[in-house]
């Protein structure tokens, strides 16, 4: 058992592969980079499609940007995509650590590390270990040679709330956060914020007119992950109360919430 094996805490499905991140870590049915509204972004999503037969570096990885910018979003999308592909993968936040296992052992895995800038002091250990594996994979890979795990490649893509140089995080990791390609997390404009949520209104069957957006838009925080939580619970409302989602039923959740 490696040293990362020996930490990582792994789902009771261990013996069959995952192919859906498990509820605690989104939702039912995950969004995938399609159902990214791309904005200022194309570089970086055009990467992450292309990924990983993208040309130059393939690992690590760092996207930065503000709360509720998507990153989240990205990262699991991006183990979605890995584990779609028959690898292993790994998620690593500030509240918890996964794996999953790939059929062949050496099929690459994919560790993604999201909240960079919120891990513990246990949680960054284990961040630096991934990336001392990582590095071992990589080399033994280049010389044609198992690693000492036995198992194929450990890419690393990781994300936190500002670029790697300021996250408050130990030395050694925040300077290989920081080694390999970095990008900078445009967040949208009013338009994209629209197109978002009219995005994520469609998924979901809702019918969401433009008055309850300019509502969302004009009174609440423009926080992209604040206001798809907020049309969530609009949406489960709406379900028990079996109305359409109006401004109306709106205010009367929203007070039912303060109350």
């Amino acid at each position: 058992m490696t040293t990362l094996e020996a930490v990582v805490e792994r789902p009771e499905q261990r013996a069959a592969p995952m192919r859906q991140i498990p509820l605690d870590l989104g939702p039912a049915v995950m969004q995938g980079l399609d159902d990214f509204i791309v904005g200022g972004n194309e570089p970086l999503l055009n990467w992450l499609r292309t990924w990983p037969h993208v040309e130059g570096t393939l690992s690590p990885a760092y996207i930065w940007g503000a709360a509720g910018a998507g990153k989240t979003h990205l990262l699991r999308a991006m183990v979605e995509r890995a584990l779609s592909m028959g690898f292993g993968a790994i998620w690593l936040n500030a509240q918890t650590c996964q794996m999953w296992d790939a059929e062949d052992p050496m099929m690459p895995t994919l560790a993604v590390i999201d909240e960079c800038d919120s891990l513990g002091e246990d949680h960054q250990h284990l961040a630096f270990t991934l990336f001392i594996e990582s590095a071992s994979s990589l080399a033994a890979q280049a010389s044609g040679q198992l690693d000492e795990r036995g198992a194929g490649p450990l890419f690393i893509l990781a994300a936190g709330a500002m670029p790697a140089v300021d996250l408050p995080v130990r030395d050694d990791l925040r300077t290989r956060l920081g080694w390999g390609l970095t990008f900078a997390l445009t967040p949208l404009d009013e338009a994209g914020l629209r197109a978002a949520l009219q995005h994520e209104a469609a998924r979901r069957g809702i019918a969401l007119g433009e008055g309850v957006v300019s509502y969302l838009l004009t009174r609440y925080s423009r926080d992209l992950g604040f206001l798809m939580g907020l049309l969530d619970r609009l949406d489960r409302f709406a379900l028990a109360e079996h109305r359409e989602v109006t401004v109306p039923l709106l205010k009367q959740m929203l007070a039912l919430e303060t109350a």
